[in-house]
């Protein structure tokens, strides 16, 4: 049973999305870090020392110091997960560019007469029809 099971993961494509799923977590992990630790502070300096994890436009204050009760749009936390978003974008695009290699285009034979591209084993021209 164990070996069918075996068998079956190896022969389909469940480990690969298995180990996929996985890596991607921990990417989006190392790059939600590595946006909120090493990318926004250096930001946050070049903008006047602005933390961009702690801005927020206040719509309704805190009613007697209770924080839960504030009502605010957390643009700075937003701005950060756009930017994680990018560079999680960026490395997958990369990845994939350098693993998924396009097809060869399948040979083709043209019409001497219309010039349009065939199989290379047909006999007629599917554009005009003619013998090639």
């Amino acid at each position: 049973m164990l070996g069918e099971f075996r068998a079956f993961l190896l022969r389909t494509n469940a480990l690969a999305l298995a180990i996929g799923v996985i890596i991607g977590g921990a990417l989006g992990t190392v790059v939600s870090s590595l946006v909120d630790n090493i990318i926004m502070p250096p930001v946050g300096l070049l903008l006047g020392g602005v933390d961009f994890a702690a801005q927020k436009w206040v719509l309704k204050a805190a009613a007697g110091g209770e924080p839960a009760t504030e009502v605010a749009i957390r643009y700075g936390a937003f701005v950060n997960a756009i930017i994680a978003f990018v560079v999680i974008a960026f490395v997958v695009w990369q990845i994939s560019k350098s693993f998924i290699k396009e097809a060869p285009p399948a040979e083709v034979k043209t019409c001497p007469f219309c010039k349009e591209p065939n199989a290379v084993d047909a006999s007629k021209c599917r554009a005009c029809a003619s013998a090639i």
